[in-house]
């Protein structure tokens, strides 16, 4: 048996009652009544991009997003293990994939609309710092510092697609980004109603002022529940799978088994499984006492065995944390100083300027302050930029990482 198979995988199936209950309801055409239609779709510019035929609402927001600038650095951002050479641990791109297969399978059995599934998926981490959540806190610790406000990385996507990049992206996909946080555990996800652009702004600024807000965000269409609760569907088990590829770990044998199994597989066919047993025909999505209940001691494994390991943290805290500061500081300076040769303004300023969007984003360059410059610029880098640009920025600085060699 191969490292990190520990032990036989039990794999439930829908039940014989929801699975006639779905062909009947297909076969007759039965249409889900919270099934997010595409002629709905509101826009900051209503007159443009309008749902067609060729190219429907939603996927119009997939491709937008799919062809940013800022979607290609996914692939080498840190989803939670940092300082590996190892092409088989996954990184933010894979995450934003598994999130949306896992939740456009489950938005496809419960007749819901897939492409804007998809597009909140694939967009719901495109802020993310490099890092990962440290990295997330500690940027947030400098804009604490220099603005009094709070950085979280489902806000900055929101503002990395509706801000900076200026897309045009629809309040449905970019709600149910803003709402993504999986590390909120619900038994129950009920949308609220949201009626406009004004009303969406301000939950966004709620954000930036109230620490607390983002535990209060709830999506306001059934996609987007649906892509929340699969963004922790998604990492539960892979996380575990890592984990284990990483060497932290020897195999999953030291989880405790759940209601839904312990092995990445068995979480995701057995939670898929359970939501739409308990939310098939109903306006919320749900899951049983039981699997809510597994969902967060596995949460808790997951932190007690993986997340708070010694010798990631310290590597975090010790080298990571002051790189950030440090290199936001300079950075700021460089900005406030107007050094059009420094590199803020080569690869932030002129770069979002060369790769500007048809409808132009010259209010980002009027109404951005240098502080939240220096935070949209150090969001956007990916792990391997943020290290070397350090390095060149400071190169007899005694911060180092030293990465686990292919062949260690």
């Amino acid at each position: 048996m191969s490292k990190g198979n520990t032990g036989k995988k039990n794999y439930i199936q829908l039940s014989e009652e929801i699975t006639e209950r779905i062909k009947e309801d297909r076969r007759n055409g039965v249409k889900n009544p919270c099934f997010t239609d595409n002629d709905v779709a509101i826009r900051r510019r209503q007159d443009w991009d309008k749902n067609t035929l060729l190219r429907p609402a939603y996927i119009r927001d997939v491709e937008k997003i799919m062809h940013t600038p800022y979607y290609n650095r996914y692939a080498d951002k840190t989803q939670v293990f940092s300082f590996y050479k190892n092409d088989d641990i996954t990184r933010r791109a894979l995450h934003v994939q598994l999130v949306s297969r896992i939740s456009r399978n489950i938005g496809s059995l419960l007749g819901l609309n897939t492409d804007l599934i998809e597009a909140i998926a694939l967009g719901h981490d495109i802020g993310h710092t490099p890092f990962g959540h440290a990295g997330e806190r500690y940027l947030s610790e400098c804009m604490q510092e220099h603005m009094g406000q709070y950085f979280n990385h489902n806000v900055h996507s929101v503002r990395v697609l509706d801000d900076i990049m200026n897309r045009n992206v629809s309040m449905q996909t970019l709600d149910g980004i803003l709402c993504h946080n999986g590390e909120f555990a619900m038994k129950e996800y009920r949308p609220v109603p949201l009626e406009d652009f004004e009303r969406f702004d301000r939950k966004v600024s709620e954000c930036y002022e109230d620490e607390t807000a983002i535990g209060r965000l709830v999506p306001y269409t059934l996609e987007a529940c649906v892509v929340r609760v699969c963004d922790m569907i998604a990492y539960l088990g892979k996380d575990r799978q890592d984990a284990i590829r990483a060497n932290l770990i020897e195999d999953d044998s030291i989880f405790s088994e759940t209601a839904f199994g312990k092995s990445n597989p068995e979480i995701i066919n057995n939670l898929i499984v359970n939501i739409v047993e308990n939310s098939y025909g109903k306006d919320y999505i749900a899951m049983d006492d039981e699997y809510y209940k597994a969902i967060k001691a596995t949460k808790k494994e997951n932190y007690e065995k993986i997340y708070y390991n010694e010798g990631v943290e310290k590597t975090y805290e010790e080298s990571i944390r002051p790189m950030f500061h440090e290199m936001y500081e300079k950075l700021l300076s460089d900005m406030k100083s107007g050094d059009k040769n420094s590199i803020i303004y080569k690869h932030h300023v002129d770069f979002v300027k060369d790769n500007t969007s048809v409808y132009g984003n010259e209010k980002y360059f009027s109404t951005t302050s240098p502080e939240q410059m220096v935070v949209d610029f150090m969001a956007s880098m990916t792990d391997d930029y943020f290290v070397d640009l350090f390095e060149y920025m400071f190169p007899k600085s005694p911060y180092k990482i030293n990465y686990v060699s292919y062949f260690a």
